[in-house]
């Protein structure tokens, strides 16, 4: 029990991890893995903000000589991440516990006490009545299973399948609660700088360094700071005395960014080596334009959020739901933290009109957690006045973190995960030595390709274009140095085309219309000045988007043909032969969004196939596709002709 009492926080981010190790992910999953893993093992540059201490870290921790692969090791980084993270919510929730009378309008009702006495000659009863003491048990127990349901809620265990930043901004926005409460607890009011308040600084610092979204946790530290030092000249000089110390360190580790850019790494999102690309890369202005949108957009995610509430934390949600009650009656400048802290992240999450919101809300399931911890103080605490003995209520918090646990277990899973590396692998492996692709299916290749040709050097001959990145000019660049001779021939239009766009990226005025028309230029163009010494392909959603809506062309003379995952461009109507499809991919039982997208588009291409083979009277061939689309597809409804192929 002594240990337990010295190390209970260690230990409750050990029970995490062990449960994180059960469903870390071996290999990339969808949209950034691959980028993010590729640009710390690279030390490359990340897409906007940058997140430079994401990606120093992450470097050092690459170096790390394990018996694993780069990905698994990235991925690890983590789930240890999220561990730590777990281990600090707990060391401060018990923080808080310790020491909740001191977050109870306490001294200032004891003065208006006083007065009232003094005025009418009655006693009056004073609001400290309402606190009472914890026995050490009670708060550790406590402190413990508020860790466990926040590591087991969807979106936080989530952050620690894979690599991904928001694993350490959960460790960074949990060191910065924590520094906050000390300050706010032991800070001498009287002195002039205090140490805890440096400290916080310091804390707030590597936050911003790491993800912008710090940012929401500033109102509440506004409320517990003024709470604590008031207005007046002696509080605002502490004030500046820590941007004296937060800005120095904010600049230094953001100096990464044009540092690395100027040595030309091979993954250089933004370019950003002079100010006007700095700024613009660490404010993500790209992304600003789903910030704020609509009504209708706030609605929709709002509804989104309430709704996915009770799938986060399961039953434990009522756990949190009295913990409201009960830190307003006793810890309540705390709870009034809690609160602001919640509704600030809650009103900017929802009005940031993006799919994958869920990790934009982990601050406010922060909050939750630590009403969370209350809750179960008020369970211990009836549970202590029923005379009942502690293993009744402590069996009960087990039973809620395995509700939990088990609610949440196969939908965060990532173990069996192999579906985006033997995708992108199958897609390289199809296409000819130093070919090229042309796509933009981020989320399930592009992404991915990047680990596996710049960290594992998969393939490295292939060169693989973003069709949407070729809509920003410092994508030219890091195509230059990764592959010289690709725009060679393209060097006029694409300096017009940049040209044309640097009021656009400046958010200025721009001709729309000359912009797009050059796009497309450089887009057939990257085709008809490569296709006489690299085979060309394009991907489906390019050919059933773009290519139908007239938005690309093909040189004239050239056509598509169908090539198992991709199209090929060819300029002859003779039949082209095509691998056969002997691909494997580990599809697991989970179905969501990007892995129903990606089987579509491996679906509809082997149907494609299938049919080019009986234009050209080969059903043979036709019959193998058409078993590969019905074996790896059973609910797939083949055409006709193919279907029964397979029936004869």
């Amino acid at each position: 029990m002594k240990y337990l009492q010295k190390y209970y926080y260690i230990l409750t981010g050990f029970i995490s991890f062990v449960f994180y190790l059960l469903t870390i992910a071996p290999s990339v999953i969808q949209i950034d893995t691959g980028e993010l893993a590729a640009v710390q093992c690279t030390l490359g540059i990340a897409h906007p903000t940058g997140y430079p201490l994401f990606t120093i870290l992450g470097y050092f921790f690459s170096l790390i000589p394990l018996p694993v692969t780069k990905i698994f090791q990235i991925n690890l980084l983590a789930a240890l991440y999220c561990s730590a993270a777990v281990s600090v919510f707990t060391f401060t929730a018990k923080i808080v516990l310790d020491n909740w009378n001191s977050f109870q309008f306490i001294k200032d009702s004891k003065e208006k006490n006083k007065r009232k006495k003094k005025e009418s000659g009655k006693v009056v009863k004073p609001a400290s009545s309402s606190t009472v003491e914890l026995s050490e048990p009670f708060k550790i127990i406590s402190a413990i299973f508020g860790g466990l349901f926040l590591a087991l809620s969807k979106t936080f265990w989530f952050q620690s399948t894979s690599v991904e930043v928001y694993s350490l901004h959960l460790l960074l926005i949990t060191l910065i609660i924590l520094a906050l409460v000390k300050a706010f607890l032991l800070s001498d009011k009287e002195s002039s700088i205090s140490k805890y308040w440096i400290v916080f600084a310091i804390t707030l610092a590597l936050g911003f360094t790491n993800h912008m979204t710090t940012l929401l946790i500033i109102p509440g530290v506004a409320y517990l700071y003024f709470t604590k030092n008031g207005f007046s000249t002696k509080s605002i000089k502490q004030i500046i005395f820590m941007l004296l110390i937060f800005f120095p360190i904010l600049i230094l580790v953001y100096l990464y960014l044009p540092i690395r850019a100027s040595q030309s790494p091979v993954m250089n999102w933004g370019n950003p080596i002079e100010w006007e690309r700095i700024i613009r890369h660490i404010s993500g202005q790209q992304y600003q334009v789903w910030l704020f949108s609509s009504t209708e957009a706030a609605a929709k995610q709002f509804n989104y959020f309430v709704k996915n509430l009770p799938i986060e934390f399961s039953f434990s949600l009522l756990f949190a739901l009295a913990g409201l009650v009960v830190s307003f009656i006793y810890a309540r400048k705390f709870f009034i933290f809690n609160i602001i802290v919640f509704l600030s992240t809650v009103l900017y999450s929802i009005n940031y009109d993006i799919n994958d919101i869920d990790s934009y809300f982990l601050l406010a399931y922060i909050s939750l957690a630590f009403f969370g911890v209350f809750g179960i103080v008020q369970l211990i605490l009836f549970a202590t006045k029923k005379k009942m003995q502690l293993i009744i209520p402590v069996s009960l918090l087990v039973l809620f973190v395995g509700l939990q646990f088990y609610s949440n277990y196969d939908e965060v899973n990532q173990r069996g995960n192999f579906i985006y590396e033997d995708y992108t692998k199958s897609i390289l492996n199809t296409v000819p030595n130093n070919s090229i692709i042309f796509s933009y299916q981020w989320d399930y290749f592009i992404s991915a390709s990047y680990y596996f040709q710049l960290v594992e050097d998969y393939r490295k001959d292939v060169v693989v274009i973003d069709k949407e990145l070729l809509r920003r000019s410092w994508y030219y660049n890091q195509l230059n140095t990764n592959h010289p001779k690709l725009l060679s021939r393209l060097k006029p239009e694409v300096y017009q085309f940049i040209e044309a766009l640097k009021p656009f990226e400046r958010q200025e005025q721009y001709n729309a219309i000359l912009l797009e028309n050059l796009f497309r230029k450089i887009m057939t163009g990257l085709v008809s000045t490569n296709i006489e010494k690299h085979d060309y392909f394009i991907a489906p959603e390019i050919v059933d988007g773009e290519m139908k809506r007239g938005e690309f062309q093909l040189p004239a003379g050239y056509t598509l043909v169908p090539h198992l995952l991709l199209f090929k461009v060819v300029n002859t109507t003779d039949y082209v032969e095509a691998p056969l499809p002997d691909f494997k991919i580990r599809y697991d039982n989970k179905d969501d969004k990007y892995i129903t997208s990606l089987k579509g588009f491996i679906s509809s291409m082997l149907i494609r196939r299938g049919m080019y083979e009986m234009q050209f009277n080969k059903p043979e061939r036709a019959k193998i596709y058409a078993m590969k689309a019905a074996a790896d597809f059973p609910n797939i409804t083949l055409p006709p002709v193919l279907s029964n192929l397979i029936l004869n």
